[in-house]
């Protein structure tokens, strides 16, 4: 079976002179967006990149970084974003985890050359701006099948090694055509995408529904209010997707900021839980619907959400997609009734084809159909979910998953660590912040500056611990485990208000 209703290179006549793409260089037409991805399909096949092949794109948010991913699909290649703000150490497992053949950077990505055992070709994506048309004839006629590979986004797992969730392009196909059905989206609609291209909510919701319906998307430089306001004013977006920090931010703004929201229908939130009080000043201040959304980069990005218009629920995240079903089990494995709290289940046609060269961990987080999340919650009688809590420890820092492990690792790489632990930290701009506790080797002298310095090199910024306190000892379990839920608890204790 083939898959092409959301490709643009395959869009019909009457769509050829629509808006399709734009950023801050570059505005294309979906006859224009074609003729560019057919032009860099050419050029990873006179670079040896042939079907199955995977590409690493290490690009900020820019019309390129849409099109090598298409043109990869051109090909029948797969393509795995990467964070472009990743040291050279995670850019690297990246790359030679997912067995990419060609990476595609810019001047402000990180450098991939030199790095040991690392094989990959560097195109520069300012290749890309040379030309607009291009004959794919010589190259023969490519169309990737539903079953085939078409992104590996790396997420972290539990042992602190980012993995690669495998997407078939049946799952994109589902997710976009599901989000355009349930956001009411036509041709008329505009996409300003906001969230980094490397997470696979910003390709689904931001990028492929609004093509698949034949609308428009802006890519926006990086986010700040202030550039928020001027281009909601300018190119008069009808919808966005966000995380729940960015609407903080934005509902802080001076209540005399100039800003004018009449042309957007609602905003999308997920990748965070978010609180009522929020919702209701967010949609207060700005006068669209604000609909809360959940889903796992292992679910294609969206599994329930409430629907812009009819019934939305404040402090749910929604029913499920159509097509989708989703139960609540107990911890072992039995299905739940309405109101009971247990484990979020999720199957459908979203559901991962499993975690690049981990079939041992497929098998264990997806059980006959179902995608176990590790995420805590329950139903109502209207099906709609509620979160509770989160079985793993993953931190959620404004819309970016951080798992503790990876952060332990690291520290545990300097010689004077003893011990370390990494859990989150509430935080009322962020949601949640990475704070360390560290033992130390008898007569160590190194300090929590040292520490933070000795991290700099090993992560990205976001997962550097906002404190890391030196501790004489960790509190631990009756069987010998550190107590990160004790740490938890001390930590929103601390920050409750008092009285």
């Amino acid at each position: 079976m083939t898959v092409i209703g959301y490709f643009p290179w395959r869009s019909s006549a009457e769509r050829a002179d629509r808006p399709c793409v734009r950023d801050d260089h570059s505005e294309l037409t979906y006859a224009q967006f074609a003729g560019r991805v057919d032009v860099f399909a050419s050029q990873l096949a006179a670079h040896g990149v042939r079907t199955g092949d995977v590409i690493a794109v290490i690009l900020p948010n820019r019309v390129e970084l849409i099109i090598a991913i298409m043109a990869a699909w051109r090909i029948g290649a797969v393509a795995t974003p990467v964070n472009p703000t990743s040291t050279p150490s995670e850019a690297h497992h990246q790359i030679t985890d997912s067995r990419a053949v060609i990476a595609i950077t810019d001047s402000g990505s990180p450098r991939v050359d030199g790095i040991a055992c690392l094989t990959v070709d560097d195109i520069s994506a300012d290749e890309l701006r040379s030309t607009t048309t291009s004959s794919f004839d010589d190259l023969g006629s490519v169309e990737p099948g539903s079953d085939d590979l078409a992104l590996l986004i790396y997420t972290s797992g539990s042992t602190g090694r980012p993995k690669g969730v495998e997407l078939t392009h049946a799952n994109l196909q589902y997710m976009a055509s599901a989000m355009a059905t349930h956001l009411d989206l036509t041709a008329d609609d505009h996409c300003l995408l906001v969230l980094p291209l490397f997470h696979v909510n910003a390709i689904c919701v931001s990028v492929l529904a609004p093509l698949i319906a034949g609308g428009q998307v802006s890519i926006t430089g990086r986010f700040s209010p202030t550039r928020f306001f001027e281009d909601v004013k300018e190119l008069r977006p009808t919808y966005f997707s966000a995380v729940p920090t960015i609407y903080a931010l934005l509902a802080a703004q001076p209540p005399d900021l100039e800003s004018d929201f009449s042309s957007v229908r609602f905003g999308v939130c997920g990748a965070a839980p978010i609180s009522k009080e929020l919702l209701d000043r967010a949609e207060s201040r700005f006068g669209f619907a604000l609909v809360e959304g959940y889903g796992l980069t292992e679910g294609t990005c969206a599994s329930a959400c409430n629907p812009p218009t009819g019934l939305r629920k404040l402090g749910t995240v929604g029913p499920a997609l159509p097509g989708q079903s989703i139960a609540i089990v107990d911890e072992d494995g039995h299905h739940l009734p309405v109101g009971t709290v247990g484990e979020v289940l999720i199957s459908g046609p979203n559901v991962m084809r499993g975690y690049f060269g981990r079939p041992e961990e497929t098998e264990r987080t997806v059980v006959d159909g179902w995608l176990h999340t590790g995420d805590v919650g329950h139903l109502d009688v209207d099906g709609y979910l509620t979160l509770v809590d989160r079985i793993k420890d993953m931190i959620i820092r404004g819309g970016e998953n951080i798992y503790p492990k990876e952060i332990e690792n690291a520290l545990a790489t300097h010689s004077d660590v003893l011990e370390v632990a990494v859990v989150g930290a509430p935080d009322e701009v962020y949601g949640e912040v990475p704070v360390a506790y560290v033992v130390t080797y008898p007569a160590a002298t190194v300090g929590s500056a040292d520490l933070l310095d000795h991290l700099r090199d090993l992560v990205t910024k976001v997962k550097l611990p906002v404190a890391i306190h030196l501790v004489d000892a960790l509190p631990k379990n009756p069987v010998g485990k550190i107590d990160k839920p004790r740490l938890r608890t001390e930590l929103r204790s601390a920050a409750a208000p008092v009285g």
